[in-house]
């Protein structure tokens, strides 16, 4: 009860300690668009045991319609929008105290990739284990630790995203809605030669074009553009993109969903689609038309402390939320938790109380990992050493490592017999992911006054 009640003391402290011209609504947006990331997956989930193995489907494939639910829950263009947002806000100030982009990136990156390498190594030593002493339950369960590590992806390509972040923004302050148009000129053509003339490599580039293109909006936030838009320019954006929107999908080239699907002709998710981009619009059109009304309400202190309290353990939530679907798989599941057909209506009915069950599992693993999270208290001043040469190592070995484990879980580990055990594709994956974070955050601490 005393540490409860210490940390709800600690969260209000927190959220009065906000400057007072904060914007708080991208808090919450960041908060949300992870929460309605976790909620979407938990729904889209059907899993079941069939005979002592864990099987599974995407409602998505199963359920007809339930695609069009993809328009407002895929909401990763959001954060990456906000991050938009935090980058160029970030990044001026550095600029102000003469800082170094090694400063930058260590700050941007510190705190959301420490909750990241916790949940790597859990998970790497966790199927190190298994492969020695459980084999054949490694193999079993190969397919959901590479579905628990799916996330991943998103993280990779938003360190690269940060990576860039001061290049692209001197270019929107130098050429503004230019930049804009040429990421999506690039987006099509890539689109183009990967749906059209059947080059299906090039797609990847638009990992780059396409959340650049949601990063770079951030930045018409930042400065102020978007502000000074007045709110029928919103509504016109939402139609117009939500026009625009069934005009592509309605075409038969792509696919209506926006996450991916097992009768995708051409995915809209991964790799990345120009219809991400016109969703992008529609979803930063519908969340600016909100935007005053949310402020108002932001401004009750409870509902800014519940915003600084989601953000203060976010990431953990998102990394953590697939584990927890797959413990209630396993453990509930062969214990009588009904298993009705996906998409019944009692498959429906029983939703809430299966969501419930993962909510109160996730709960668990955020307060066992969530502290990881927070900032550090130190007393003393860390000062970024890393160099050039070590920033962009240590992009580049995160992006890799991220993406491996992203592309292959964590079961695909060798038999324990052999030497090549180390050099397996999780434990390379993962040292890629420490020396990252390692060369990223290398400092030195001088103490305070000293």
């Amino acid at each position: 009860m005393q540490s409860t009640a210490t940390a709800a003391s600690g969260l209000k402290e927190l959220a009065a300690a906000a400057p007072e011209g904060r914007d708080r609504y991208v808090d919450f947006l960041r908060a949300l668009s992870i929460a309605v990331v976790v909620l979407g997956h938990w729904l889209m989930a059907i899993v079941y045991v069939n005979d002592g193995r864990l099987d599974g489907a995407n409602a998505l494939d199963v359920i007809p319609g339930l695609w069009l639910l993809t328009w407002v829950l895929q909401v990763m263009p959001i954060f990456f929008f906000v991050g938009g947002f935090s980058n160029l806000v970030a990044w001026r100030s550095v600029r102000r105290r003469g800082e170094s982009y090694a400063g930058f990136m260590r700050s941007r990156v510190s705190r959301l990739i420490r909750p990241t390498l916790i949940f790597v190594l859990v998970w790497t030593a966790g199927a190190s284990v298994l492969s020695v002493f459980a084999p054949d339950s490694l193999r079993s369960l190969a397919h959901g630790t590479e579905l628990l590590a799916k996330p991943l992806w998103f993280l990779a390509v938003y360190v690269l995203v940060v990576a860039l972040a001061p290049v692209m923004i001197a270019l929107h302050e130098r050429h503004g809605a230019r930049v804009v148009v040429v990421l999506v000129a690039a987006a099509i053509a890539v689109d183009v030669l990967r749906v059209g003339f059947g080059v299906p490599v090039v797609g990847y580039l638009n990992f780059a074009f396409v959340w650049l293109f949601a990063h770079q909006l951030g930045f018409f936030y930042g400065d102020g553009a978007l502000l000074r838009l007045k709110k029928h320019g919103f509504a016109i954006g939402a139609v117009l993109s939500l026009g625009l929107l069934g005009i592509l999908t309605g075409s038969g080239i792509y696919s209506p969903s926006m996450v991916g699907m097992a009768t995708d002709k051409a995915s809209n998710n991964s790799p990345p689609s120009i219809c991400l981009m016109v969703l992008t619009v529609w979803l930063v059109s519908a969340v600016m038309l909100a935007r005053p009304a949310i402020t108002r309400w932001l401004q009750r202190p409870r509902a800014w402390v519940a915003v600084v309290a989601a953000n203060s353990m976010i990431m953990t939530v998102f990394l953590w939320h697939l584990t927890a679907l797959l413990i209630a798989a396993l453990v509930l599941l062969p214990n009588g938790f009904p298993q009705p057909r996906g998409g019944s209506s009692l498959w429906w009915t029983w939703r809430p109380a299966w969501i419930g069950a993962l909510t109160i599992i996730l709960a668990a693993f955020v307060a066992i990992f969530g502290r990881f999270e927070r900032p550090r208290a130190t007393r003393s001043t860390d000062v970024a050493t890393s160099r050039g040469t070590g920033v962009v190592i240590g992009v580049a070995a995160l992006v890799a490592g991220l993406a491996g484990l992203a592309q292959f879980g964590f079961g695909h580990m060798s038999v324990p017999s052999s030497a090549s055990m180390l050099l397996s594709q999780p434990l390379v994956d993962a040292a890629l992911v420490l020396t990252g974070y390692r060369l990223l955050t290398t400092s030195e601490r001088h103490p305070i006054g000293g």
